[in-house]
Formats: C-alpha cells, sequence, structure tokens
C-alpha cells in the first residue's frame, strides 16, 4: 500500500493481470480515482504466465485475478495446468472482453496450412486460449500432430519468441498483433471473426474471500466499468496518454489503433457484462479438447452475478 492509500485509509486489494494494454481499464480507474472513490487501492502484479497466476490466485497469494474464464474453468474441473495447494474454489464475477485472439505466424507462414511440420506456441498446454488454437488450426485443415506445440508462457514472453523466429506462430492479444503486423508478421486468423461470440478476460476471485469482502469485489467491478466508460468517451487524447504513460515504448500511432480495436465492435465490453453465449463457445471448446474429458453444457455454473447486481443497481 502506497503512504497516500494508507493516509486515505483504503484497501489494497491484490490483482495479478497478464502483461499488456487490455489493463487499459484498470490503470484508468486508476488514474482517475474511481477505485479510492470506492475505497480501495488496486495493486497489480503482472503474471509470466496463467500457471503463477491461477496457482497463487487459487492459493490464496492474490486477491482477484484479471484472467481468461478458460483458466477458472479448467482448474475448477480438474483440468488444470497445475498442481495447487488448496482445491481450487473460484467465482467469476465479471465479464472484460472477447480476448481479442488472434493467430500469428512469422512473415514466410501466409496461411494455416503453412504451419504444417513447424512449431506454434500457447502459454499452457490444457488452459487459456490454447483450445482456440486447436479448433483454428483444425479448420484450417491441421491435426495435432501434423505439426508441434509448445508450451511457452504468457503473451510477452511468446510475442519476443515470435520475433526471434523461435516459433513459426503463436496465439497473440491486442495490442501484440498490431506491434506483429508492423514487424512483417501476418495475422492468419482472428478468432472472433470465427465465432463471433467468445469470454475473454474475466474477474475472478475465491468464492471465500469475495464472500468475506463483498464490497471490496464491488467497488472494483465499479472502478473497472468507469475505466470502460471513459474509454468509450468521445475524445482519445486523455486515454491514450493514460496508456502511454504505463506502456511507455508505445507509439501514439499504434496507441492509437489499439484506441480503435478495443473500443469499436470487438472490443471491451460495454459495462463489463459477461457474455453467456460467448462462455459456451468457451466450454464447447473445453467439452472437445479438455482431459479428462467432460461435457460442460452450463455457462452459469462459475459465475456470481450477485456481485455484479450490486455493483450496477
Amino acid at each position: 500500500m502506497t503512504a497516500d492509500a494508507a493516509s486515505a485509509g483504503l484497501q489494497p486489494v491484490s490483482v495479478v493481470v497478464f502483461p499488456g494494454g487490455f489493463n487499459w481499464p484498470i490503470w484508468i480507474a486508476q488514474e482517475k480515482g474511481h477505485f479510492a472513490r470506492g475505497g480501495i487501492e488496486v495493486v497489480l502484479t503482472p503474471t509470466p504466465n496463467s500457471v503463477f497466476q491461477l496457482t497463487n490466485l487459487v492459493d490464496g497469494k492474490f486477491d482477484i485475478a484479471m484472467t481468461a474464464i478458460d483458466n477458472v474453468i479448467a482448474y475448477m474441473e480438474g483440468q488444470g495446468e497445475a498442481k495447487t495447494e488448496s482445491s481450487p474454489d473460484l467465482i467469476v464475477f465479471m465479464g472484460g472482453d472477447n480476448g481479442f485472439l488472434s493467430l500469428v505466424g512469422v512473415s514466410e507462414i501466409k496461411n494455416i496450412a503453412d504451419l504444417k511440420g513447424r512449431t506454434v506456441s500457447v502459454d499452457a498446454l490444457t488452459t487459456g486460449y490454447a483450445f482456440v488454437l486447436l479448433d483454428l488450426l483444425k479448420r484450417g485443415g491441421l491435426k495435432p500432430n501434423d505439426l508441434k506445440i509448445e508450451k511457452a508462457g504468457g503473451v510477452l514472453a511468446r510475442w519476443e519468441a515470435l520475433k526471434e523466429k523461435k516459433h513459426a506462430a503463436t496465439m497473440l492479444i491486442t495490442p501484440f498483433d498490431i506491434f506483429a503486423k508492423l514487424a512483417g508478421c501476418n495475422v492468419l486468423q482472428y478468432a472472433i471473426d470465427v465465432y463471433g461470440r467468445y469470454q475473454g478476460l474475466i474477474g475472478a476471485a475465491r468464492r471465500e474471500w469475495a464472500a468475506k469482502n463483498p464490497g471490496v469485489v464491488e467497488a472494483y467491478i465499479r472502478g473497472y466499468i468507469a475505466g470502460v466508460d471513459f474509454l468509450r468517451e468521445p475524445g482519445k487524447d486523455a486515454a491514450v496518454a493514460i496508456l502511454r504513460k504505463n506502456l511507455p515504448q508505445m507509439t501514439e500511432q499504434i496507441a492509437l489503433q489499439c484506441h480503435a480495436v478495443m473500443t469499436g465492435p470487438a472490443g471491451f465490453t460495454p459495462k463489463a457484462e459477461l457474455d453467456i453465449e460467448g462462455v459456451r463457445r468457451v466450454l464447447a471448446l473445453r467439452s472437445e479438447y479438455g482431459e479428462p474429458k467432460k461435457t460442460m453444457t452450463d455457462p452459469t455454473k462459475y459465475y456470481r452475478p450477485d456481485y455484479y447486481r450490486a455493483a450496477t443497481r
């Protein structure tokens, strides 16, 4: 907790996130005081990969995770990538975005068929967006044994590896797809163009912690929604300035491209609502590709809407 937060009586909330521009609403809420007005100080920790994020969330080392809903479902259904000290008991309390997912190849890879015999990378082999990759490859005519799929860590690590051509392709998230195109890489497929609806990023917490801290969860939801609302307001200079403050290596041109994508029809979900049909798509992919095999059809099983309803009433 910062000295200013302590003097203001703010409650610290530890939030583990993947590094990248998709944290934009959080940065806005921090900068504009939306979290502080709810009595909380959000302290972000970047995660190197989904295993670190989910195991430490389950084991109580973080209060909240901004993560793929697929990760929550995997650990709750016994299909997680790694063992945890505690039995997973997580809830989803709000939505966020559709994942901004794209399958991106190096310059010589022009289409999915070109990946035959090559190496592609994912964060983890059984969680996150690995099954989106498998499905996109299948739709492109490739089977898992047609190529090598390698576990390579979070999106930042995978982008760095792609730049060095350690892998022929990987799954990226905006703004990394923008970086990739500027570097001469090729977007082979945007997931949202295939699925139409897909639930990507969500807010998750341990059930017990959320039950003990309902006001904190609600304050976090309100602050995040205020950040999304600010992004969607007319005029983009202030929002772009906040993005570049947190990602100083980003040029204004790229920041403006990010703004166009992330506030567009396939951008951040208005009011951070959970896309139930998008969750159905996640469940369908996990039912097809997850191990041990399970058929999952109930998109509300992992969602506790009462926190969101209380925050937005």
